[in-house]
């Protein structure tokens, strides 16, 4: 196989269409009627906090983080982590994942949730929220209703519905 010679950068705005065309690829037309797509619509990405991963200049993956609230706790929700069907398993969604992540702790943000498979998060330090603690808007399976505590407690503290965050 041969070695990608792959870049990870913040997102601009001239990525929107090509990250929308990769989005449509990755998840088909059902991706709107998810929870955690329609929590997403309620909010705008943060551009400090979303990443693009390249290939020359082909983007070949993305990850965003948009404000959110978790009962009354200020977080971020993440997602979608998007690879180019082609590009899966070579680790751009890792990469994305790590630069994202420690963008958000360096920005002083405490607590990351999203909706996806623990077996692939837990590895960035995901767990399964506890139940009852928090609801997202919509049905969501609470064993793929994940988060990360960039500050410790403060899980503990969010208790409530999860609702869009506006700057």
């Amino acid at each position: 196989m041969t070695e990608l010679s792959l870049s990870i950068r913040p997102e601009v705005p001239g990525d929107a269409d090509a990250i929308e065309r990769l989005h449509e690829r990755a998840f088909g037309p059902g991706r709107f009627a998810r929870s955690a797509y329609r929590l997403r619509e309620g909010a705008a990405h943060d551009p400090a906090l979303s990443f693009t991963a390249n290939v020359g200049t082909l983007l070949v993956g993305s990850v965003r983080l948009s404000p959110i609230w978790a009962g009354r706790v200020p977080a971020l929700i993440l997602g979608p982590l998007t690879v180019e069907p082609a590009f899966e398993s070579r680790g751009i969604g890792a990469a994305l994942m790590t630069r994202a992540l420690a963008a958000a702790r360096a920005a002083g943000h405490g607590l990351v949730l999203l909706v996806g498979d623990e077996p692939y998060y837990r590895r960035f330090g995901f767990a399964v929220v506890p139940r009852g603690r928090l609801a997202m808007p919509g049905p969501v399976d609470p064993a793929r209703f994940l988060a990360l505590e960039l500050v410790e407690g403060t899980l503990a503290q969010a208790r409530g519905p999860v609702t869009a965050r506006r700057s």
